[in-house]
């Protein structure tokens, strides 16, 4: 009866690199179609801000010409991305430094 010897197997290198992902942040930029009311609405019914904390972003958004309305993963960022243009508002994302 054959016997097999045990045969060596060379390990191969893995390098284990584990990317963290730095979060991201959404910026809303002032436009001249939308209210500001309108903007300040946007924000409370999407994110749940009080009307005190959306009227400060709106402010920024209108004085400063942009706004953080929100940070998170990169999916989460991308879904306000996206909410926020289905409202008519001009926003983007980048990672957050």
């Amino acid at each position: 009866m054959p016997t097999t010897a045990p045969t060596e197997v060379e390990r191969p290198e893995v390098f284990d690199v584990t990317a963290v992902d730095r979060p991201w942040k959404v910026l809303v930029w002032n436009d001249p179609i939308n209210l500001m009311t309108y903007v300040t609405f946007v924000f409370q019914k999407l994110f749940g801000y009080s009307h005190e904390k959306a009227h400060k972003l709106m402010l920024d958004v209108h004085l400063k010409g942009k706004a953080v309305v929100s940070h998170g993963s990169r999916e989460r960022a991308e879904l306000d991305v996206f909410r926020l243009h289905e409202h008519g508002l001009w926003a983007t994302m980048e990672h957050d430094n």
